[in-house]
């Protein structure tokens, strides 16, 4: 994401959507009674005929609307945000409906940001700037690609070697399986981007070797790990456990995940530094007991948290606000979206 600029008269702040990760934090930020402001198509309003104005040709223009709902589409990546029209040259007072995607520019207004929302673009902008993460977990039998995004992780697609029962038969070799992991993963790797290989077993080190043979150039950066198991379980396996932990902490997940994954620790001990509730929290916020302060995004969304934040802040405290789209966040929304790892015991 990148800002343009800010408008201290309508506290107003323009963005740049430049991948698909700042239409999630976007969501985030966003909220009913802004006005978001955004180029869009509408259809032409004919004073003369207003019946024929259902008919005539959509135009583009700049429109401000105040929301009223907003809704985030994973499948599609893209905001759906509807309001009505505040701002603009026409239908001043209706119903309308911005469609964000990556490349559009938005100004969003507000009466007060929040510190939870100021703070969200400016990690937006910065996260950016790092690479996504791919993930391959195999065994023998099958494959499975996922992405690693800002906000979760994602399964593309899974490759079947064909090895097994009277397939393997026709097919011993695995020139073929490999090559069609490669070509699904051309797609979605650029220049410089981590790739982990991992799964139980020898067939993540043949594929490596494989890969290093390419004549793509992507490949250049790729992290080998065991794990015990392959598939989706398998990298979520290799997220909780911390393994490649210099490789993850590149994304947003891998440091929630492994956030989360010590405050569940320090839960479960007799005398851990672990306390969750919003209460509780923010007791110990207050206290100046709070280590680092764990908020799920849908919590920041719901409710102005701020003078917890600024009550960890203001004692050199960090805040990570989770995504609750991976399984870091789903472990987070069961203690009730709200977590601290402490300094100390609290009495």
């Amino acid at each position: 994401m990148r800002i343009l600029g800010e408008d201290p008269a309508t506290n107003g702040v323009k963005v740049l959507i430049e991948t698909d990760e700042d239409i999630w934090h976007l969501y985030n930020v966003i909220e009913v009674g802004d006005l978001v402001t955004a180029s869009t198509t509408r259809r032409e309003e004919k004073a003369a005929d207003k019946l024929r104005a259902e008919r005539a040709e959509k135009k583009r223009m700049t429109l401000g609307v105040r929301m009223e709902k907003i809704e985030f589409s994973e499948d599609d990546l893209r905001l759906k945000l509807l309001g009505t029209i505040e701002t603009g040259p026409q239908d001043i007072g209706q119903h309308h409906t911005l469609i964000l995607e990556t490349g559009d520019s938005l100004t969003i207004s507000k009466d007060r940001w929040r510190e939870t929302q100021t703070e969200r673009l400016k990690r937006a902008v910065s996260d950016s700037r790092k690479p996504r993460i791919v993930f391959v977990s195999l065994d023998q039998d099958d494959a499975t690609i996922a992405v690693l995004r800002q906000f979760g992780l994602k399964e593309v697609v899974t490759v079947r070697s064909g090895r097994s029962g009277k397939q393997y038969a026709e097919k011993p070799s695995v020139d073929g399986y490999h090559a069609e992991i490669e070509d699904k993963l051309v797609p979605l790797m650029e220049p410089n981007m981590p790739l982990v290989l991992l799964g139980p077993g020898f067939e993540k080190e043949t594929l490596a070797e494989d890969l290093k043979r390419s004549q793509s150039g992507l490949f250049g950066k790729m992290y080998v790990y065991h794990t015990g198991q392959c598939g989706m379980a398998g990298i979520n396996e290799l997220l909780k456990a911390g393994m490649g932990a210099d490789v993850l902490r590149e994304s947003a997940v891998g440091t929630e995940i492994e956030a989360v994954e010590r405050l569940m620790s320090e839960i479960s001990k007799p005398d851990g530094l672990g306390t969750y509730g919003t209460e509780e929290v923010r007791s110990a916020a207050l206290a100046g007991a709070v280590e680092t302060l764990l908020i799920l995004d849908s919590k920041v969304r719901a409710q102005d948290l701020d003078d917890v934040v600024r009550a960890v802040e203001s004692q050199k405290g960090s805040v990570i606000v989770v995504s609750e789209q991976h399984d870091g966040g789903k472990s987070l929304a069961a203690l009730g979206g709200m977590g601290a790892i402490l300094r100390y015991k609290l009495g």
